[in-house]
This record gives C-alpha cells, sequence and structure tokens, in this order.
C-alpha cells in the first residue's frame, strides 16, 4: 500500500504521483493525507511542469477505506476522512502546475473529488465514474461531479447512484481523450509533456488565474457538503446503510 512518485524523464518536467492500495484503491484516512502530501511536494519542485495522477490495478479510486470507519466505534474515523479527502482534493485543485489524472476501471465517491478538481482527465475505454454515496450512508463530492457534467444530470446521476462512461463524459467535454487501457498511461504522459514543454513560471501563473476566476468555491462547497455527511453519522442513519453496504464491497465515501 503506497503512494509514489516518480520522474520518468526529468528533462520532461513532468513527474507521476502513483497510488496502489489493494484490492480496489479504496483509501485509509493516512492514504488520502499521502496523495495530498505527494501532489503538494510535486507541484512546489521547480523542476516540475506538469503532474500525472495516477494508479495501479483494476480501477482508479473506490473511495474512501469503509472498514475502516467500520472498525471505529466513534468519529475519528470519519472526521479523518473528512479531512483526509479535503486536503487530498484541495493539493490536485491548488497544486502550482497542471494536473492531468490517467483514469482507468472505476473511478468512485472520492474518486470524482481528485478528478473533478483535475485539470485535465484522461481515461482507458473501460473508464466509469459515479457517486454511490446515498447508497453507502454518506454525502459528499457533488461538488465535483458538478465539474464533470451539467447540472441536471449531475443531480440525477447523484440521486440514483448511477455510473457514466468515459465515454459519455468525453462527449460533455470534460474528458480530454479516451483510449485503450493499455495505452492509458503513455496518452496521459503525453499530454502532460506536451504541457510541461510551456515555461514553467507562466504555467503556474496560468494555474493560480484559472484556479482564480473558477465560478464555485470548491473549497466551501465541498465542505458544505460533508457537514451532511457527519450529520448522517451522528444520527446513526450512516451506520444503519452501511451495515448493508458492507457484505457487498470494499470501500466507498
Amino acid at each position: 500500500m503506497s503512494v509514489s512518485t516518480s520522474v520518468p524523464e526529468p528533462a520532461q518536467g513532468v513527474a507521476v504521483v502513483t497510488v496502489d492500495y489493494p484490492p480496489v484503491n479504496a483509501l485509509p484516512v493516512r492514504g488520502w493525507y499521502a496523495v495530498a502530501d505527494a501532489v503538494r511536494a510535486a507541484g512546489r519542485d521547480p523542476a516540475i511542469r506538469c503532474v500525472v495522477l495516477a494508479a495501479e490495478g483494476r480501477g482508479f479510486n473506490a473511495g474512501v477505506d469503509i472498514k475502516e470507519m467500520r472498525r471505529d466505534s466513534g468519529h475519528t474515523a470519519l472526521i479523518g476522512a473528512n479531512r483526509g479527502c479535503y486536503a487530498a482534493f484541495s493539493a490536485v485543485y491548488e497544486c502550482e502546475v497542471p494536473v492531468v489524472t490517467a483514469v482507468q476501471g472505476f473511478c468512485l465517491g472520492g474518486g470524482i473529488g481528485l478528478v473533478g478538481n483535475a485539470d485535465a482527465i484522461v481515461a482507458s475505454e473501460d473508464a466509469t465514474f459515479g457517486l454511490p454515496e446515498l447508497d453507502r450512508g454518506a454525502l459528499g463530492a457533488a461538488t465535483h461531479l458538478a465539474r464533470l457534467v451539467p447540472q441536471h444530470l449531475m443531480r440525477a446521476l447523484y440521486y440514483t447512484s448511477r455510473t457514466v462512461t468515459a465515454a459519455e463524459l468525453h462527449a460533455h467535454g470534460s474528458v480530454w481523450q479516451v483510449v485503450p487501457r493499455a495505452e492509458l498511461r503513455d496518452v496521459a504522459l503525453e499530454l502532460a509533456r506536451e504541457i510541461a514543454r510551456k515555461d514553467g513560471t507562466l504555467l503556474r501563473f496560468a494555474k493560480a488565474a484559472i484556479n482564480g476566476i473558477d465560478p464555485v468555491d470548491v473549497h466551501r462547497s465541498y465542505r458544505f457538503e460533508q457537514g451532511f455527511t457527519f450529520e448522517a453519522n451522528l444520527s446513526g442513519l450512516a451506520d444503519r446503510i452501511r451495515e448493508g453496504f458492507g457484505a457487498r464491497g470494499e470501500g466507498g465515501t
């Protein structure tokens, strides 16, 4: 279980942050903070001009580790997951250089928070995206799903917990390119290298400028959502829903 950073070709100015938490990349609290630390560190490196966020295994991300929450008799794990997700999503959004995500398989829950705050998304043909939050006793990341699809589609997807394919998101303009899985990493790196050929200082100015004109404050809106997640937990509602989920799967936010 790890989050690692590599620079395949130093002269190209591209860092690759890779998440590997078998079996489904459902991240524990420490995993979210590790993602945040790795992305921020890569962005601060003056030699880096673009970051690729990728994952090993069947899917890109399955959200938080619900088993970790179920082992906690109090709210420590929930608070940790809330803060960890916030840190990771913020790190992607605030990374000093553009972030390209390379998404394969499932991208669920917290995975939507990561890709929704990224600058570009390259996805494999088998990639699917969704927020199964209502099925898992949680709320959150509608802020980030709204950056990928139109408002009414976001609402329908959120209420139904359905997923959409990479091809559908490509049609909406939020996925840059859809490619065979075997080509995913190479194509993401190709886009990152194209971005990284720009002047590093100017790229940093551009990232700050684009964030500055965003119509939605992603930090405030996501924290607002998280308040309802905590309320659902305090009321016992989330536990009742997760009791059924625990027998069906590994992760999710």
